[in-house]
């Protein structure tokens, strides 16, 4: 396990995964199988059938009908732990991934107050070491105090243990500020995260310029106002070099971007979310809080320029952007809500959903693009290859059911999806051998 990773110890029971259909596009593991899990790590992978239980060890069902995967990584959620407790906190946050098929996640620096200091960090990693169902890593506040105005100890905050530094939320206004971000970036290493938005076209903004803002009368953010600023950093990026990622593309051109600056040669990735590939500003309405997002909704050739940049590699991994907010802010007008959805508990059946089922996309994408965003982040993506830590999901591709209607393990429910009927659920997942999430009829350890 990475030290950029915090959270639950490597379990010591043993488990039998019988009877599974296995899937590891990276690792060319396709078909029936059973695994064995023993000390945190896959132990065996043998054809389905031929391993037999041992003395003491849990066995979990699969009936030659159940999935197991590499467990999924998402590179960018909002845990809201420090000062925002009320909303999400590290249990129920990652809680909430387990449930989803996640073994670990990267939180968010915009928390109150920003995670900017070293001390401050460390403090939140140890915290996480005691709470956290899957393992999580967190980002550091690129300016201090998420101002724009100056830097952050970002060296000092590399060495305390941060993935990356990202005032997301907020972009970086400031382009002398970016650029001495790059030169130290490339001093102490780790990712430049940035939240493209140019302040002054998106400001006041409340959903994507179109037809839907003109109809509701809303006032509007542009698509320029992401693409402008993409162009800009990577002009900088380009001159000063380091290592960027792009958080939640949203729009046409943002790919075209993406596309050039990697056939430049220059050091970029990005992601996109469930909520940008499935839906569009079309669907916004002034009833439905939760379809408020940031970066907005796009119009229906955004997000199918998406899911081409996705289907293609241009666009690098999905990330959920899991934003949890109190009912009470959700429950204002549209105008005045904050902006953001939940999105770990819904992320694999939606785009299996959506995507996969119509043909869209290929279930073998799909499971690479949720978990290789770790190697972005210099971590190494979940695996069923013998030998490597134990963190797998297990998925019911069958079943069906309605988004929300047992509750939610997040605090929150403002998810975009919610009421929605979805096909295949996650039933299980493991974290370095320890089962973290269960539908199984299995007991879960504490």
């Amino acid at each position: 396990m990475s030290g950029l990773l915090v959270g639950p110890q490597p379990a010591g029971e043993r488990l039998l995964l019988k009877e599974f259909q296995a899937l590891d596009p990276a690792a060319g593991i396709e078909g029936p199988h059973d695994l064995r899990i023993a000390k945190g790590k896959v132990a065996e992978l043998a054809p389905a059938g031929s391993l037999e239980p041992g003395e003491g060890e849990t066995v979990l069902a699969g009936a030659g009908r159940l999935m197991v995967l590499p467990a999924f990584f998402d590179p960018h959620v909002h845990l809201r732990t420090p000062g925002q407790e009320h909303k999400e906190e590290l249990a129920s946050g990652t809680s909430a991934a387990a449930a989803g098929g996640f073994w670990a996640v990267l939180a968010m620096a915009n928390t109150q107050p920003p995670v900017d200091a070293p001390e401050l960090l460390g403090a939140l990693r140890e915290r996480a070491g005691r709470e956290a169902r899957v393992q999580v890593g967190f980002f550091a506040a690129l300016s201090a105090g998420l101002a724009g105005k100056s830097l952050a100890e970002l060296v000092a905050l590399r060495e305390a243990g941060a993935v990356g530094f990202s005032d997301d939320g907020r972009p970086v206004a400031s382009a002398a500020l970016l650029r001495d971000a790059l030169r130290y970036q490339r001093l102490c290493g780790g990712v430049i995260a940035l939240h493209e938005e140019e302040p002054q076209l998106a400001a006041g903004g409340a959903i994507r310029e179109g037809p839907t803002a003109t109809r509701l009368a809303l006032p509007a953010i542009p698509a320029a106002a992401e693409s402008a600023m993409i162009a800009r950093d990577l002009e900088l990026i380009g001159a000063e070099g380091g290592r960027v990622h792009f958080l939640h593309l949203s729009t046409a051109r943002s790919v075209e971007l993406l596309a050039q600056a990697k056939e430049r040669g220059l050091a970029v990735s990005g992601e996109v979310t469930p909520h940008h590939l499935i839906l569009d500003e079309a669907e916004v309405s002034l009833s439905n809080t939760a379809l408020k997002v940031n970066p907005p909704l796009g119009n229906e050739a955004d997000r199918r320029a998406l899911l081409e940049g996705l289907r293609s590699g241009v666009i690098d991994c999905l990330a959920t952007d899991h934003a949890p907010h109190a009912p009470e802010e959700k429950e204002l007008p549209l105008e005045l809500a904050p902006m953001g959805t939940t999105g770990l508990e819904t992320a694999f059946a939606a785009l299996y959903t959506e995507l996969v089922k119509p043909g869209l996309l290929s279930l073998a994408r799909l499971v690479e693009a949720l978990g290789c965003g770790a190697r972005l982040y210099g971590i190494e993506p979940a695996t069923l290859r013998p030998g490597a830590p134990a963190n797998l999901c297990a998925v019911d591709l069958e079943a069906r059911w309605v988004a929300g209607e047992d509750g939610w393990r997040s605090k929150a429910a403002n998810c975009c999806f919610a009421g929605r009927q979805l096909r295949g659920r996650v039933v299980a997942t493991l974290c370095a051998g320890r089962l973290a999430f269960s539908r199984l009829g299995v007991e879960v350890a504490a």
